[in-house]
């Protein structure tokens, strides 16, 4: 029995060597394991870095960008303005406005422009002049955009097409957001002003935290999450994007669960986009789309609700606002609360409406009359 014991413990003694030789053949010297995972940690910080990036845009006029075929004036940066005339010339016109479209639009998409005959604009004496801003159409993309330059962008297309020292502006979805810039950094410019179912940035801080909370989760959960990274972490917002591990923004996408019934009604009219559609982001989502969004919902410097009358002294000028109790880009209660604050606004709500109202039959041509004609 001392013998079978005796044997027993060697070949225990064996196999428990032969696992530990195997137990060790699997180990990493720990400078060899430190070097892999800096190796491993250095590659997925070049796969993000890269990941994050968005690629160099394809400017207008350069070898591998679009040809240019619109009219464009060349601004003190170096930068160019692509631009579109409406209505009639601007040397016979009693009223000139400048109109700013909207998020993924350009130049051809005035919309107050769309049922201006040459018969109304004679009648009215208006001339409309529509811009693509920085990045989208045939304009350069600008890489120091501001909240303030596009304002300035606006004062100096309308000095080198010699407007005069005063003039309207229009501006829809996210054009109507850069009509609130106009009044803050060129309101001696202005002759009137009108903003046409304008984006809000809920991180204003003049809303009330509940009213813009409130507001902010009636958006769709994806879109929610576009607006969180284009205001808190810009640099990540062309990743978001262009990812495909979550939803991105459902507007960006065109997604049509954002439309109201009426909104649905007038999206026939978007067919005739089909012609420059193509055109829109021609140089880059980052520089159009994008661009828009880090801009719209960032950190401003100043607060729309803080901003005084431009026409205080009943010099003529007047400043209106439209809106749709139905849209679904824009909550209502927003801009009643915007309204309510700034009680020198013309406020128009359209009951049933949603937010492309100014597409309806007459809708730009009554909103154009309201600015120009109307008692101020």
């Amino acid at each position: 029995m001392v013998g079978v014991s005796r044997k027993i413990s060697a070949a225990s003694a064996r196999g428990h060597t032969r696992k530990s030789k195997q137990n060790s053949s699997f180990q990493l010297p720990s400078g060899m394991f430190k070097k892999i995972s800096v190796i491993l940690l250095v590659g997925f910080l070049a796969w993000a870095y890269k990941a994050i990036q968005p690629p160099p845009p394809k400017i207008c006029g350069t070898p591998d960008g679009p040809p240019i075929t619109a009219p464009r004036i060349k601004l003190r940066d170096g930068r160019h303005l692509a631009y579109k005339e409406h209505g009639v010339p601007k040397d016979m016109a009693k009223y000139k406005i400048i109109f700013v479209h909207g998020f993924d639009s350009c130049r051809h998409d005035a919309v107050i422009a769309t049922e201006l005959s040459q018969e109304v604009a004679e009648e009215i004496g208006v001339y409309v002049l529509s811009f693509d801003r920085a990045g989208y159409g045939e304009s350069d993309p600008n890489p120091k955009r501001t909240v303030k330059s596009t304002a300035l962008d606006v004062e100096e297309l309308a000095d080198q097409l010699g407007l005069g020292s005063k003039f309207y502006v229009i501006g829809f979805s996210m054009g109507g957001q850069v009509i609130w810039s106009c009044l803050k950094y060129i309101p001696h410019r202005l002759a009137g002003a009108t903003l046409i179912a304008p984006v809000v940035n809920y991180w204003w801080p003049g809303f009330p935290t509940n009213l813009s909370t409130e507001a902010y989760y009636q958006q769709f959960r994806q879109d929610q999450w576009a607006l969180r990274v284009s205001h808190y972490t810009p640099w990540l917002t062309y990743w978001w994007n262009t990812q495909k591990w979550f939803p991105a923004s459902s507007v960006a996408a065109h997604c049509p669960d954002i439309f109201s019934r009426h909104d649905k009604e007038l999206l026939p009219k978007f067919s005739l986009r089909g012609k420059h559609e193509a055109q829109i982001k021609q140089q880059g989502e980052f520089e159009s789309l994008h661009g828009d969004m880090m801009i719209g919902f960032g950190s401003w410097e100043f607060d729309p609700m803080d901003l005084e009358n431009p026409f205080p002294n009943n010099e003529g000028g007047s400043v209106h606002l439209w809106h749709g109790d139905e849209d679904g880009l824009v909550p209502v209660t927003l801009q009643r609360y915007i309204a309510g604050k700034l009680p020198w606004i013309h406020y128009h709500e359209l009951p049933g409406a949603g937010h492309l109202f100014p597409l309806a039959d007459g809708m730009g041509i009554a909103i154009i009359k309201a600015l120009l004609l109307e008692e101020k």
